[in-house]
């Protein structure tokens, strides 16, 4: 039986489901290409950050808002490594990935708000890029009035980088702080997809210093279905928006799970830290099994069976069933791998 891995992530046409999320390890062209050979359907290149861009326009006489240099002024306290130390670098990485590359490659962009920084997308979609992807990065809750304040400035960024480009614009969003399926409704005619979440370091108070830290490890495996029951509320609520599940895919099962409850893609980063790019064939291998042991064909014939979401009087009924038995120690869970990461979160390549 042939079988068919295609899918549709916004207006990308992927050859397989799993694309790999932006970290470092995607600034290297061989460990790009050992991706691309396992089968990968898309590469997410690392993050270029809001003060490297308001850099590059100062350097290029473009005009620089006030918010901007102000945020610009407080970044250059600290030195933070990036995988590319400036704008130009990042121009010169996105054409040489999308130049040797035979699947789609995405830019990476992250920064605070709407502004003048966003019109760089148009610079990455010339340089070769085949869809930008947004990693919103919420600003100090003193800079918002309210939820609805902070869920129109994502609002305000959709349409400002709209009007640089023409690829399609993927939407990574943090867990908290927004109801993701109203929101999902109010973007759809702007973002082609959401990323089901961006991960954010872990605040740890130092109780030698009494001084805050940020700790940053590697995603659990399974921690995937944590997202499972999100990915489906903002299905439900708004199917016409392309999702990519991230955060804690490790397992063929993990991707199976999220294609049903609504996914179009499964994005994975911490497992090809820990595995390297055996991860990729062990998931389609996974995949492939699974769709020939229910006689499926493809992707679309898989989709078909998404269940439904809970009716409100069920769902209402096991949450209560749920708080109401008493549960068995959970087995232990592994030590979470410790890596090392800039101011961002981003991972060093350990």
């Amino acid at each position: 039986m042939s079988l068919n891995l295609t899918t549709h992530y916004g207006g990308l046409c992927l050859r397989s489901p799993i694309i790999v999320g932006a970290c470092p390890l995607t600034a290297d062209e061989q460990t790009r290409r050992s991706f691309e050979e396992a089968g990968a359907g898309a590469i997410v290149l690392p993050s270029l950050f809001e003060e490297q861009v308001v850099r590059w326009a100062i350097k290029t006489d473009r005009p620089v808002s006030q918010r901007e240099r102000e945020l610009l002024n407080r970044s250059n306290r600290y030195y933070v490594h990036t995988a590319c130390q400036s704008a130009e670098c990042y121009l010169a990485l996105v054409n040489r990935a999308a130049t040797y590359s035979t699947i789609p490659v995405i830019a990476s962009l992250n920064g605070y708000t709407d502004s003048g920084w966003l019109d760089f997308a148009g610079e990455l979609e010339e340089a070769g890029a085949a869809a930008i992807e947004l990693n919103v990065h919420h600003g100090p809750v003193s800079d918002y009035t309210g939820a609805i304040d902070l869920e129109n400035s994502v609002v305000d960024a959709i349409s400002e980088i709209k009007q640089s480009i023409t690829v399609p614009l993927f939407i990574k969003l943090e867990r908290g702080g927004l109801s993701i399926p109203h929101l999902a409704r109010r973007i759809c005619s702007g973002a082609d997809g959401l990323v089901m979440y961006g991960r954010q370091p872990n605040v740890d108070i130092c109780l030698d210093s009494f001084k805050l830290n940020s700790h940053w490890s590697l995603t659990q495996p399974g921690r995937v279905v944590d997202t499972i029951g999100h990915i489906m509320q903002v299905h439900g609520h708004c199917p016409a928006m392309s999702i990519a599940a991230s955060a804690g895919v490790a397992s063929s099962e993990d991707v199976i799970k999220v294609l049903l409850a609504g996914a179009d893609v499964a994005m994975v980063t911490s497992e090809v830290y820990r595995n390297g790019a055996d991860t990729i064939r062990r998931l389609l291998d996974g995949l492939i099994v699974f769709l020939e042991k229910h006689h499926l064909r493809s992707l679309d014939e898989l989709h078909e069976l998404r269940p439904l979401e809970f009716g409100s009087e069920e769902e209402r009924s096991t949450y209560t069933a749920a708080l109401s038995v008493r549960l068995t120690q959970d087995p232990p869970v592994s030590e979470s791998v410790d890596v090392k990461g800039d101011a961002f979160g981003h991972i060093t390549t350990p």
